[in-house]
């Protein structure tokens, strides 16, 4: 978007809007005139608060509320770092006692600007309740919560003349300072942002200053008759903030998010300077011009907090774009699409194991566990202990099993981090009991890939595996080594794998133990088997849309890729015939060449031997092939025959650009490898950057919620 038709209006009106927040709690113009200052502080300065819940709700809505669960928490948290701000002024001021301080936290704010907090949490939860009604009982049922505390607010005195309304504003205030907050005021300004009704330029000019007017003569009424307890709330200023929201939706183009920030200070810190102004005014004694003059006031409480504001703005902590150089795209729709395309080929009753060991085969094990987690999956699973702990680090709740092999020694922490181990053979499983601690473990039963697991025929082995006290042998588990083959011999040796897996479970049984969770399926046994008499079914590479040895494996499921690769070109030369580029002049020119230089190389994971197996990037929905040897940190590419190339365009390594697509299954066949090793092997220093269009919808099966496998479901 070009910067003249950048118009970010509604990051740039939390500005005004913050400053206006200023000016009611200065009274700019309390010196020229009392009829000036009402007017700009209590008519005009009144449409502030209204416009940021209507902003927060407009956002909220966009996203389908699906980020309401972190706005709140971001909220939360920035609302207790102001409390903690002001706490030296509420200690001054003689502080709270222990009730007093609980209502001022959960409603009414600690100092006189932080009820917004409070308010806005409050009026969130009640919108998004509302919002699952249909759009005018939402809108009829917040627009009736205003008017009952319109009445505890600007038309108070009409009211409080009725004996039955002025009982239940008496109760109302024993719980609320002032009509206010999340109940009454910020459910239906969060609602009307959330509808972004836009009427049109001209409508909503005329129809913002006939409004203001309308409410100027209504606020100067309601004063002359004094009737307000407080004048938060007009019966116009909804038809106001209305048709101004509109007037700056159709104007809004882009973001400002320095705006948003210094919005937020300016916001959080002018009572400190309204503080720090009238102290150091009669330090140095000029009070007379920066406190008695009502101008020279606000503006020097104004400057100051501008400059704290912007201060701190530079200050604060600054990563890296994740797009600077660089960078996968994680989609999680497809994710959530490819988890009910597997989900629904198998028996009723088994559910996903989601694998997400090697940081989720390169898409971030976190992200992904936590997105699937939301949509239905309960079940988890790793290679090794690090792994685990940082799923539980992360939030991820359910049974989460590590694959591999984890030392005896490692049982607190297993215990700890509540992970259930794999028991790879009997003496690893004799180590962990003699841990002395109980820990639940799966079973490994190797049917025949002689990795880990104890021989499927040993029953003894078995038996002595269930004796022992402190393993809790909550599962068994094999798996399968030729399941992606279509030959009829490895067919019938998967066939083979299966009947040694089963067998053994019902001998388990015969012997009176519960085998407990059964899984035997992989992606390719999820995909090349019929459906399993199994408790879980552990989806693998399958999950991220990607077949280990072909792109069919994927495409004739249905399954759609979750990562692409992209990265910067940084610049582009020009050769001459003859001339040669790169380490060994290994690319010789063979007509005028233009080359693209990219930032990317092996040491992002990329296979070095790319370039020189036919190796092509997508650029501007053209493909363009890789030249010379890859460097560590970037690769040439021809762009001889796509002209408009230019620093700064982005080249698809693995994805989509246009018409063109590139496969991880094409990357790995050219470097005689498979998409497993490639993903996984994509570096730390790659960027991330998470896409997602739609909620998750919660559609895939629990296997057997609630139990004891699973501690935190």
């Amino acid at each position: 978007m070009s910067a003249r038709t950048r118009r970010p209006a509604l990051d740039r009106f939390r500005l005004a809007a913050a400053v206006m927040v200023v000016c009611i709690h200065t009274g700019p113009l309390s010196s020229v005139g009392d009829g000036w200052d009402f007017w700009l502080t209590r008519v005009l300065a009144r449409t502030a608060v209204p416009f940021f819940l209507m902003v927060t709700g407009y956002f909220l809505a966009r996203s389908g509320w699906k980020n309401t669960g972190r706005f709140l928490k971001k909220t939360a948290l920035t609302y207790l770092a102001a409390v903690a701000l002001y706490l030296p002024l509420n200690l001054y001021g003689g502080g709270y006692g222990p009730l007093e301080w609980g209502k001022k936290l959960l409603i009414d704010g600690t100092l006189y600007h932080l009820w917004y907090f409070p308010a806005v949490i409050l009026g969130v939860f009640i919108a998004w309740g509302l919002s699952r009604l249909n759009r005018s009982a939402a809108l009829s049922t917040a627009a009736l919560l205003y008017l009952i505390g319109l009445g505890g607010d600007s038309y108070y005195g009409l009211v409080s003349s009725l004996s039955g309304p002025a009982a239940f504003y008496e109760a109302v205030f024993t719980i609320f300072e002032y009509a206010r907050n999340g109940l009454f005021l910020a459910p239906l300004f969060l609602l009307l942002g959330a509808a972004g009704v836009t009427l049109g330029r001209a409508v909503s000019l005329t129809g913002t200053l006939l409004s203001l007017a309308v409410m100027t003569g209504e606020g100067f009424l309601l004063r002359e008759l004094d009737w307000p307890r407080h004048d938060s709330m007009y019966l116009t200023l909804p038809v106001c903030m209305l048709f101004l929201f509109s007037l700056l939706l159709g104007r809004n183009r882009g973001e400002d998010r320095r705006a948003r920030r210094l919005s937020l200070l300016i916001y959080l810190l002018h009572p400190w300077s309204i503080v720090l102004v009238r102290g150091g005014a009669k330090a140095v004694k000029l009070t007379e011009a920066l406190v008695d003059n009502s101008l020279g006031h606000f503006s020097a409480v104004l400057a100051l907090t501008l400059a704290s504001a912007l201060a701190l703005d530079v200050l604060r902590p600054m990563r890296p774009s994740p797009t600077a150089r660089a960078w996968k795209e994680i989609d999680l729709d497809a994710l959530r699409h490819n988890a009910e395309i597997l989900q629904s080929r198998l028996a009723p009753g088994c559910g996903l194991m989601a694998v997400v060991k090697a940081d989720g085969y390169g898409h971030g094990a976190p992200v992904a566990a936590r997105h699937l987690q939301k949509s239905g999956v309960s079940a988890f699973a790793v290679a090794c202990l690090t792994e685990g702990i940082a799923l539980r680090r992360a939030g991820v709740r359910g049974l989460v099993l590590i694959l591999g092999h984890t030392p005896a020694e490692e049982v607190p922490l297993l215990r700890r981090w509540r992970l259930t181990q794999a028991v790879v053979d009997e003496q690893h499983g004799a180590a962990l009991n003699d841990a002395g601690r109980p820990v639940r473990v799966h079973l490994a039963i190797d049917t025949g890939m002689r990795r880990l697991g104890i021989p499927a025929e040993d029953t003894d082995a078995l038996v002595r595996l269930y004796g022992m006290k402190n393993l809790r042998i909550t599962g068994i588990f094999s798996h399968l080594c030729v399941s992606d083959s279509p030959k009829r011999p490895d067919r019938d040796y998967t066939r083979t794998q299966l009947t040694r897996f089963y067998q053994a479970a019902d001998r388990l049984r015969g012997h009176g133990y519960d085998p407990g969770r059964i899984h035997i399926q992989a992606s390719y046994g999820i995909l090349n088997l019929p459906p399993q008499p199994c408790d879980y079914a552990r989806a693998g590479i399958a999950l991220y849309g990607v077949g280990s040895s072909g792109a069919a494996d994927g495409v004739e499921a249905g399954l759609r890729p979750v990562l692409s690769l992209r990265a910067r070109v940084v610049c582009v030369r020009t050769l001459r015939p003859g001339e040669g580029a790169g380490y060994g002049l290994d690319f010789q020119a063979r007509r005028d060449t233009r080359l693209a230089v990219v930032s990317i190389g092996y040491a992002d994971g990329l296979p070095r031997e790319l370039a020189q197996n036919g190796g092509r990037v997508l650029l501007h929905g053209q493909s363009c092939p890789m030249a010379g040897r890859m460097c560590m940190d970037q690769l040439f590419i021809d762009v001889t025959d796509v002209p408009q190339v230019r620093p700064g365009d982005i080249a698809t390594i693995i994805g989509q650009d246009g018409g063109l697509t590139i496969r991880a299954e094409e990357i790995s066949r050219r470097c005689d490898t498979i998409a497993n090793e490639l993903l996984s092997r994509l570096g730390g220093r790659v960027g991330q950057v998470v896409r997602q269009e739609s909620n998750p919808c919660g559609s895939i099966r629990r296997a057997r919620p609630g139990n004891a496998d699973e501690p935190n479901s």
